[in-house]
């Protein structure tokens, strides 16, 4: 890790503008100038909230929070960039079991720091001296006591540039001081824009491709509304705890991007609450009373959905839902999720809502790669997609 006496030496400049509201402007907009910066050129690329960002060249050493950014800088060649990501064991595991089906792909993000260990805490982005930082200064605001626009402004300077948009995930509130300049993006959409700080369009539209063709090919053969089954997207709170944190399925928002595309109907939608994911009870699961039960994580390593579904089954309340009793409790991915994952996730989500459709979803042991799947049942092609992230636009 580089020490903070480091920033004393002359280092490539990059320098964050229209951080403070009144930048909507440009907020909506890329303004890349697409030509490489190898040669010294300098370019600027722009989301809300952080206004036109500019930067001398591409970055060397990104500071990393959710896993979405992790794997957006891997689809893109740049992988080595990431310098922390949150929950290492958890997050990085689960790419790495994804990663694990796409020849010469890898990813060593369990051995990185967890940057919010002790939260945003300033003195660890002068030590991790960053040339960007792939989070939403609208997140810090919200989340951190101790931090200000005008010490934002500061790393921005004196360090590099913010560059996240976290409200995008489930459309909730930005802090006020960017109230004004806040817009939301597809998961798609924030990708699109990390590109261009990677200097990376023919990676990027080459992917978006796949996803294209992989998205129309799923909806395309999705069964009539009224045949689709009703879906609870929760995580079962600790043992002892009556609680399932829960999730909607299809409401706006890049946490719904392996969920929306699928049009199942979702068995909480009628229940509200006001954060960015709700607590409901056994009374609400037994009266929603949902087909098939999506566990959020249930593919990571911080669940085995095996335990879950004993759990349910050795419940009094929980053995009465339909879902336990059909066997229907299934393992969901991870809610921050990049291209790549969205892929995978996607298939294994398809797969688990629609067997008849899209062939059975073969089952996940915990622990293991992402499930070994024959080529004529893939929903997308893992070899395609490998020769993108390794070789560039691939044929």
């Amino acid at each position: 890790m580089k020490s903070i006496r480091q920033l004393e030496r002359s280092r490539r400049e990059f320098v964050a503008t229209g951080i403070a509201a009144g930048s909507a402007a440009m907020a909506g907009c890329i303004t890349g100038d697409s030509s490489s910066s190898e040669d010294g050129d300098s370019y600027t690329v722009s989301m809300a909230p952080m206004g036109e960002v500019e930067f001398d060249a591409v970055p060397q050493d990104a500071f990393v929070t959710f896993a979405h950014y992790a794997d957006m800088a891997v689809a893109l060649g740049h992988g080595d960039a990431v310098n922390t990501l949150f929950a290492p064991e958890m997050s990085g595991s689960t790419m790495s079991m994804f990663y694990d089906r796409l020849e010469g792909v890898s990813f060593d993000g369990e051995s990185l720091p967890h940057p919010l260990k002790d939260g945003v805490v300033e003195e660890d982005l002068y030590e991790y001296d960053s040339d960007v930082h792939f989070l939403d200064p609208s997140y810090v605001l919200t989340t951190e006591d101790d931090w200000s626009e005008s010490k934002i402004d500061t790393v921005a300077e004196q360090v590099g540039p913010w560059f996240g948009n976290f409200h995008s995930g489930v459309h909730s509130e930005p802090a006020e001081a960017y109230a004004d300049s806040y817009e939301y993006y597809t998961l798609w959409e924030l990708f699109e824009r990390v590109a261009e700080v990677f200097q990376e369009r023919d990676r990027y539209e080459a992917l978006k491709e796949v996803y294209d063709e992989t998205r129309s090919q799923i909806e395309s053969n999705l069964p009539p509304e009224d045949e689709r089954p009703t879906v609870a997207r929760v995580t079962l709170g600790p043992e002892g705890q009556d609680v399932f944190y829960s999730y909607h399925t299809n409401t706006d928002g890049f946490w719904q991007a392996e969920t929306r595309p699928l049009g199942a109907h979702d068995a909480l939608a009628d229940v509200e609450w006001s954060g960015d994911w709700g607590e409901v009870d056994y009374e609400t699961m037994l009266e929603a009373d949902p087909d098939v039960i999506l566990h959020l994580w249930g593919i990571t390593s911080r669940y085995a959905i095996e335990e879950i579904r004993e759990r349910l089954e050795d419940h009094s309340a929980g053995s009465e839902l339909t879902a336990v009793q059909n066997d229907r409790v299934v393992a969901s991915g991870m809610r921050y999720q990049g291209p790549i994952m969205n892929l995978f996730q996607l298939e294994m989500t398809a797969k688990q809502l629609y067997p008849d459709r899209f062939g059975e979803w073969p089952g996940h042991e915990s622990g293991q790669s992402y499930p070994e799947i024959p080529d004529d049942a893939r929903l997308f092609d893992r070899d395609r997609v490998a020769e993108i992230v390794t070789d560039g636009a691939g044929e």
